[in-house]
């Protein structure tokens, strides 16, 4: 039986953020990445910017002098995490289990016969578009390397389908470079050896390709014939959960400190609220001002989601740290071991009252 997988992204997932953000950036050249003038490099760029040659991890000076006209936007890095955070949240209510990719996307293995995957499809869109303000495009074929060049030649539809009668057809034209693995190094290669496109590669033969590059030869053989039969490694759930905030000023009061504490506790219970989910261990990170780190963790004795429990648990690992004598540039949280809050038997206080 035909495999049946679906890849959901969210394109110029740090682009679209910032169009979301600010919606007078729509159809204009935007380019997102780090200061020209520190050699910075483009993190992400609109379709109006990579029409005019910017690519991501171009120079920013370079992309520049391509696209003069564009609009610059420097990364934030908190923004597009806690933006795929809930379009995880998001896609995650359309088809529980899922497999992320990067920050703005998802593979998913459909069951047959229970949903045609068009109409799972437009509803992920419909879902990400209504609760985000985000569009999202869609690729269904036999294997994920497939089902994501169906999603990045969706077009304006932003859904493709690619039967797996169609898969040749399909792969025979495009450039040899959309082959995973495939790099300009070894691109290059495969130009001298009289292979452009997907099709050439095909043409060369699986043991041509072991000659010339190895193992990784029989890997880019597989791919250009459509035979990838990588798992999907779907969870039902996110494994960790985190929050991270700069500290500014005061970075020896421990009071300021411990308000911080309490901001992300708050921000993760809204998190843990909004995925269901409970965590039965908690961690807590330390940056210090000079560049030294310290990791605390501890185990729970059963799964918690309210604030209050996180900050206490997150409050005595600080405890265990050199925060106050120290200056700290930066803490986190980060909570583990997490499950749906319904499978807990009871909500654990770990502080209970007189203790």
């Amino acid at each position: 039986m035909t495999r049946c997988v679906l890849f959901a992204e969210v394109p110029d997932f740090y682009a679209a953020i910032e169009v979301a953000q600010d919606p007078n950036l729509a159809g204009r050249a935007l380019i997102v990445g780090g200061d020209p003038r520190k050699r910075g490099l483009v993190q992400a760029a609109s379709a109006e910017a990579r029409a005019t040659g910017v690519e991501v991890e171009m120079p920013m000076l370079e992309a520049l002098a391509l696209c003069p006209q564009a609009r610059v936007v420097r990364t934030d890095m908190a923004l597009y995490r806690d933006y795929s955070r809930r379009l995880v949240a998001c896609l995650r209510r359309g088809l529980p289990r899922l497999e992320t990719f990067r920050l703005g996307g998802a593979f998913f293995e459909l069951a047959s016969g229970v949903e045609k995957p068009e109409v799972v499809a437009e509803r992920l869109r419909r879902a990400v578009a209504e609760e985000l303000g985000l569009p999202l495009r869609v690729g269904i074929a036999s294997g994920k390397f497939l089902a994501r060049l169906a999603a990045e030649e969706s077009g304006p539809a932003g859904l493709r389908s690619v039967a797996g009668g169609e898969a040749a057809r399909f792969l025979e034209p495009l450039p040899a470079r959309r082959l995973e693995g495939v790099g300009r190094k070894t691109a290059a290669a495969l130009e001298e050896l009289g292979a452009s496109t997907i099709g050439d590669v095909v043409a060369l033969g699986r043991a041509r390709l072991e000659e010339a590059f190895g193992n990784h030869g029989l890997r880019i053989y597989t791919l250009a014939c459509a035979l990838d039969d990588a798992p999907v490694r779907a969870t039902r759930h996110p494994q960790s959960l985190s929050r991270e905030v700069t500290v500014r000023g005061e970075a020896l009061d421990r009071g300021v400190l411990e308000e911080h504490v309490q901001d992300l506790a708050r921000h993760l219970e809204a998190e843990l609220a909004r995925q269901g989910l409970a965590a039965a261990g908690v961690t807590l990170k330390v940056r210090y001002g000079d560049g030294g780190r310290h990791s605390r963790s501890r185990a729970l004795g059963a799964p918690v989601s309210v604030a209050a429990d996180v900050q206490h648990a997150a409050l005595g690992l600080l405890e265990r740290t050199q925060a106050g004598s120290r200056e700290v540039r930066s803490l986190g949280i980060q909570l583990n071991r997490l499950a749906p809050a319904g499978e807990a038997d009871r909500q654990l206080v770990l502080f209970p009252a007189g203790s």
